[in-house]
């Protein structure tokens, strides 16, 4: 039983105040009454002394403030600000016992001009505290979409944007080149990222974001927010040039059609908005050659070579299209590399013609050397398909007697010599690895070919470790084309620090 009188106030205006404040600045007044008790608080602290532990409570529906001295319950008091013995706590609560937190009801305070002022900047900290939470609460789900704002100041070409509840930064990269901002201009654009910070939330924004593109053509073709209409990928030069792939899940509607709309009013409204920015809508595919022939439009493409093991692809376009397809500075095809997801590489087919007249001759003079056999049958191979001596070695020999004008002893003699052929090569390259003192754990990964070892070994690659020590791309410039990417670089070093992991396990 609490034997002290009752000692409160009565201050029904506080919680006036606090509907007002939270009103006005849009926050819960749950906190704004708690931001007054932190206040009320800190100034009993001043009068009671910095010590203690006060606690003070406004009640929700009278605005009754009821001020209390918080001491714990303990056998022996140790620190005489925070703690009292059982036979003292039973002055304050007759039901008191060991490690009861106990309130010991304090006189209510008269704030004077110095507790008052000290109040006010509390109540004005937590309310600007909760202020930013609620503008990060507002904002950190809204990341990935468009916002619109008016410029308040421009610093260095970084653009300040007031988004009304919100202060929002552009970085000058993130806006569209040559375009120019004002005090009091109204723009839109991309929110980046919202980031958490004790000023208040951090809102980046972008205009040259791929992104931003794509949530444009959200809001101007119904078909895409629907869902109908797919957005795949989205390349940009901004400013300049952009391109944006689509498919339809509905075969009736023509995503690239539904895209453009009546007389071009969809694509043109966001061609305005990005500041004349020259758009591409392509039609999407699963074919991987249909579609990238789609992506170099306006050029006229002949022929596609793909490599889907790298993701490279060869196009052959007419001599007379080559610059158009390239585009200026390189543009066009940049541009469909990036949509695509595939490397892209331009010949005309001048260029591809000689190329493949150096290759076949190249590959028919290895023939002829391998084999020890005439320029004339070596060329029949390398025209049926037979371009490598491994391919002469191991097809069946059916394969090679279907070759016009060649027989069964023809065909076995050369299978015999190809096969003899690598064999030697073998034993000589490792009897070199031997000698250059690769070791047999390397080999023994079976990851490298015999040749690949060599080149490793002339440069001072001889153990697992020597292996494991490279990175990807200091692989990659060793062996040369003799790996074919960074990925499968990868793969082969992590196969050779397999020890390392199993010392660690």
């Amino acid at each position: 039983m609490d034997n002290t009188e009752d000692l409160s106030i009565v201050r029904p205006e506080l919680l006036q105040i606090a509907e007002a404040v939270a009103r006005d600045k849009a926050i819960d007044q749950e906190l704004v009454i708690e931001a007054m008790e932190e206040a009320i608080q800190t100034a009993a602290k001043k009068k009671y002394g910095q010590e203690l532990q006060i606690k003070a409570e406004i009640d929700r529906k009278s605005g009754e403030i009821k001020l209390s001295r918080v001491l714990l319950v303990v056998e022996s008091v140790e620190l005489a600000s925070e703690q009292v013995t059982l036979e003292q706590g039973k002055f304050i609560d007759e039901s008191a016992k060991i490690g009861d937190l106990l309130h010991d009801p304090l006189p209510p305070i008269d704030f004077g001009r110095v507790s008052a002022q000290t109040a006010k900047q509390v109540i004005v900290q937590k309310v600007k505290e909760a202020d930013k939470e609620r503008q990060y609460q507002e904002f950190k789900d809204k990341a990935g979409q468009i916002t619109s704002g008016i410029v308040k100041r421009v610093e260095y070409g970084n653009i300040y944007l007031d988004l009304g509840k919100a202060e929002a930064f552009m970085r000058k990269d993130d806006t569209i080149p040559r375009e120019v901002f004002r005090p009091g201009d109204r723009t839109r654009a991309f929110i980046t990222e919202v980031k958490k910070d004790i000023n208040g939330p951090q809102i980046f924004l972008s205009r040259t974001n791929n992104d931003f593109m794509a949530a444009l053509f959200t809001q101007e073709v119904p078909e895409i927010y629907d869902g109908i209409i797919t957005i795949k990928s989205v390349a940009r030069d901004p400013g300049s040039r952009a391109k944006i792939a689509v498919t339809s899940s509905d075969k009736t509607i023509d995503p690239v059609g539904a895209c453009v709309g009546m007389r071009g009013s969809r694509v043109q409204a966001i061609v305005n908005e990005l500041q004349g920015e020259k758009i591409d809508i392509i039609p999407w595919s699963e074919d991987a050659a249909s579609f990238i022939v789609n992506t170099l439009s306006p050029a006229e493409v002949t022929k596609v070579v793909l490599d889907e093991e790298i993701k490279k692809v060869e196009v052959i376009v007419p001599d007379d299209q080559l610059s158009l397809a390239i585009g200026r500075k390189g543009q066009n095809v940049r541009l469909a590399s990036h949509v695509s997801k595939w490397e892209i590489s331009i010949l005309t087919e001048g260029d591809e013609s000689d190329r493949r007249q150096k290759e076949t001759k190249k590959e028919t003079q290895e023939l002829i050397d391998a084999l020890v056999i005439d320029e004339v049958i070596a060329h029949l191979l390398v025209s049926e398909g037979f371009k490598k001596v491994e391919t002469v070695a191991y097809v069946p020999i059916e394969e090679l007697k279907s070759i016009g004008g060649f027989d069964e002893k023809l065909a076995e003699e050369l299978k015999s010599r190809a096969i003899t052929f690598l064999e030697e090569k073998e034993e000589e390259l490792e009897k070199e690895r031997k000698e250059l003192g690769v070791e047999d754990s390397l080999k023994n990964l079976e990851i490298l070919d015999l040749e690949t070892l060599v080149i490793l070994g002339k440069n001072n690659i001889k153990t697992k470790d020597n292996l494991a020590d490279l990175s990807s791309d200091e692989l990659l410039e060793i062996v040369g084309d003799k790996i074919h990417n960074l990925e499968e670089a990868n793969k082969i070093i992590m196969k050779a620090r397999e020890d390392w992991f199993n010392d660690i396990n």
